[in-house]
């Protein structure tokens, strides 16, 4: 399995970054140079499937997602880094803490959450993918077709050019399947097993609804939340600044515990 990943490098406490479906690692490149400059270790990963990682992988699961994370630890020598992710690589991040107890020195899920998908959203993501106009004729009109000014530009941004248009990075098929191993059920267990400080970020137009995160700080009321106002889905994208901010303070407060 060929995996991908930026490594900013940095002597600081490492955080590593997790893109959602159909995305890539430069999606984080705001938020690694900023954590970068602030002494982090900052390590972007192309996940199975996504980018410049492999494109056709046999296997979808979430498992096989979790176990491409521990890989990146342990080839790239991480010690307990933070793990942070948005969207399904946010639900990677959650699978990959519940499942290594100790590993991580804390966990950011970002527009990411334990309740489970509906069903029909992945035969209304597969329309979606049927709608793209591929290949792109310009780098303006796939922007623009994939949200405009910075969402635009981040999706944009994962295409690559060849045959005289612009393409997308992963084959739809794999991106389905991928999606549909974490919808049909929900993941509550999984959360409670989290045993490490964790910062949960959503968007004041994104898809964690009220229900879903009250759900989490009551099983588990040690969790720090967050909020972005005016944000959708994308909040990486869009308010990058504000989310290195959330991240930076989550960052101190556990640079305090581990001194304690």
């Amino acid at each position: 399995m060929r995996l991908s990943c930026r490594d900013w490098g940095g002597p600081g406490r490492p955080v590593v970054l997790l893109h959602g479906l159909a995305g890539h690692a430069g999606e984080w490149d705001t938020t690694a140079r900023l954590l970068h400059t602030a002494g982090h270790r900052v390590v972007a990963v192309d996940q199975r499937g996504h980018g410049h990682s492999e494109r056709l992988p046999e296997d979808t699961s979430r498992a096989a997602h979790v176990a491409d994370v521990v890989a990146v630890f342990d080839r790239l020598g991480l010690e307990r880094p933070v793990l942070a992710g948005q969207s399904l690589g946010g639900h990677t991040a959650l699978l990959t803490a519940a499942a290594h107890p100790g590993l991580l020195g804390g966990l950011v899920v970002v527009e990411a959450g334990p309740a489970g998908s509906n069903p029909d959203v992945v035969r209304e993501i597969g329309g979606w993918f049927d709608t793209w106009p591929v290949p792109f004729a310009s780098w303006e009109a796939a922007v623009a077709f994939l949200g405009g000014g910075a969402v635009g530009e981040g999706w944009a941004a994962g295409l690559e050019e060849r045959d005289g248009g612009l393409w997308p990075r992963f084959d739809p098929g794999v991106m389905l399947r991928s999606l549909a191993g974490s919808t049909d059920r929900s993941w509550w267990a999984e959360w409670e097993a989290v045993d490490c400080p964790t910062l949960a970020v959503v968007a004041q137009h994104g898809i964690v609804g009220a229900a879903e995160i009250d759900g989490m700080l009551r099983r588990r009321p040690e969790v720090r939340a967050a909020s972005v106002p005016g944000a959708g889905h994308d909040v990486h994208l869009e308010q990058p600044r504000v989310l290195h901010r959330l991240l930076t303070d989550f960052l101190a407060c556990l640079g305090v515990r581990s001194n304690s």
